[in-house]
């Protein structure tokens, strides 16, 4: 018995993509009719629809999906959120972690509805500073919250394959809004994502 990954693809878009593929193998010099290469065009076709997924799909729908109404009025985190994101500039893979609160304005959210958004937002052509700025803006339109915080650390492969070939560097960004502009919410919330509170 083998096991197949259930993914839905456009065929004429697999298509387009896997011919590219096959002319970009082609002008590196492999040949393509090789064992190995057979089908990788196709394979890498699959791939890159999957890692820019986020371009069919509506963030702020997943956030208003699952809204409660709560009188809860401190400050909710979800940290550690796992994200993969492509760069724009080479197409080369950027990955790490994400830190959001918010404090609820009458309503709260479910808690799986924020990894989600980082997925739609990290599953598209990105920089790490725009990505920061998106995920926040969605959180912040959709909820209307008291505020909002997110940090975001992330190696870029960019750096570390090629350039400068800094393999142990790491890039943090951060945005705030609202009581998180606050320096003593904000010392707050930065202290709860450094510590190992389990």
């Amino acid at each position: 018995m083998t096991f197949k990954e259930k993914h839905e693809y456009d065929e004429k878009t697999t298509n387009e993509i896997k011919e590219r593929y096959h002319s970009i193998l082609d002008a590196l010099g492999e040949d393509t009719n090789r064992e190995g290469l057979l089908k990788t065009p196709e394979r890498a076709s699959k791939a890159m629809q999957f890692l820019t997924k986020g371009y069919q799909e509506d963030p702020k729908a997943i956030l208003q999906s699952a809204l409660f109404k709560e009188d809860y009025q401190n400050m909710v985190i979800v940290k550690n959120i796992e994200l993969y994101s492509l760069c724009e500039h080479h197409i080369l893979p950027f990955y790490g972690k994400a830190h959001i609160a918010y404090i609820p304005n009458g309503y709260v959210v479910g808690l799986s509805k924020i990894p989600r958004v980082v997925d739609v937002f990290a599953r598209r052509l990105q920089v790490q500073e725009r990505l920061t700025n998106e995920i926040l803006n969605c959180i912040q339109d959709s909820l209307k919250p008291l505020g909002v915080a997110i940090v975001i650390e992330a190696a870029h492969m960019c750096m570390m394959m090629r350039g400068v070939q800094k393999q142990n560097s790491v890039t943090t960004t951060s945005a705030f809004t609202g009581e998180f502009e606050k320096p003593q919410t904000r010392a707050e919330f930065m202290g709860l994502i450094a510590s190992d509170l389990k």
